[in-house]
């Protein structure tokens, strides 16, 4: 009776995950939502209608005979962050399945949000998980979120995230989403912009300089800026590695400042955004900073797994 069942349908990812909490192993399944060429995310009425028909489907991939003998407890994201009036309609599709197989296999239903969720796999992944003794320095930067947050043990929530810094419009995935999609990349563009930015050849890229205000930044800029690149003739490449470049830095004021602030905290990244490569890089060697790795950077349910395990005493 060690098993945890994690459960995170995001405006993204439907994604389902079983932590064994005394081998300290995930085994996860996640899809993607399906969007269309050309556009830039879905409605959350789609979101919805497809969690729906994705979830009994990842189920039968992920389940396998024996487990509901061994599952202990059931955990899902019910909300976007830990903050008053932070709701999507996606996430209900979830916390309806969730509850139901708590019902049904009689065990302990825990909710949590999607960002813990993400800090969660970022630790567990990075090897980390002592941090939750600790309060550390963690960023959430996603197409939903780009977030600075002081986290602190909990003892209701485990983790208690204190929003320390943020974006003031764009998040940082949409910028690279929306620059992507200009540049004829799918939707996520993610992992496509960072495949043609390493490819980019010059090594200046003049003008990645985002406004920021106090510690909070603004990333709008950098989407105009990508459009008059693009106008102006410059090369894909280029453009892909501005637009990284622009969040990167805006990232590092944001991280620069708070350091400054608090101490020098351990520092976490999670979230899709930074799977990308150029990005860990930096971050690891400028602040020594800790990551997901990419299976656990993009939306997943291992760390609400993890936190669901946590919170049920096992392992």
């Amino acid at each position: 009776m060690n098993l945890a069942l994690g459960i995170d349908t995001s405006n993204y990812t439907t994604s389902l995950a079983l932590y064994d909490a005394q081998a300290h192993e995930i085994c996860q399944v996640k899809r993607l939502l399906p969007v269309k060429e050309g556009e830039k995310g879905l409605r959350q009425s789609d979101a919805v209608f497809h969690h729906v028909q994705q979830l009994p489907e990842l189920m039968d991939k992920l389940w396998k005979p024996g487990c509901g003998k061994a599952l202990s407890a059931v955990g899902v994201s019910a909300r976007p962050r830990d903050a008053e009036g932070s709701y999507m309609p996606c996430f209900t599709v979830g916390l309806t399945y969730a509850r139901l197989l708590s019902t049904a296999l009689e065990v302990p239903f825990y909710t949590f949000s999607h960002q813990a969720g993400h800090i969660a796999a970022a630790l567990y992944s990075s090897g980390s998980l002592s941090l939750l003794k600790q309060p550390f320095l963690a960023f959430h930067v996603s197409g939903g979120t780009t977030e600075a947050l002081l986290v602190s043990p909990d003892d209701q929530r485990i983790l208690s995230c204190q929003l320390a810094a943020k974006t003031l419009d764009l998040n940082a995935g949409q910028l690279i989403d929306r620059v992507g999609v200009m540049l004829g990349l799918g939707f996520p563009a993610g992992p496509a912009l960072e495949r043609l930015a390493l490819t980019c050849e010059s090594k200046g890229l003049r003008g990645a300089r985002p406004a920021m205000k106090g510690n909070d930044c603004c990333l709008s800029g950098g989407e105009n800026l990508c459009i008059k690149l693009l106008r102006e003739g410059k090369e894909p490449a280029y453009i892909a590695a501005f637009c990284l470049e622009y969040v990167k830095a805006a990232l590092d004021q944001m991280c620069r400042g708070l350091l400054e602030r608090y101490g020098r905290l351990p520092v976490v990244f999670a979230g899709g955004v930074m799977s990308n490569s150029i990005l860990r890089e930096y971050f690891s060697k400028q602040y020594g900073a800790m990551f997901a790795e990419p299976q656990f950077s993009s939306d997943n349910a291992g760390g609400v797994g993890v936190l669901t395990a946590i919170k049920a005493g096992l392992g």
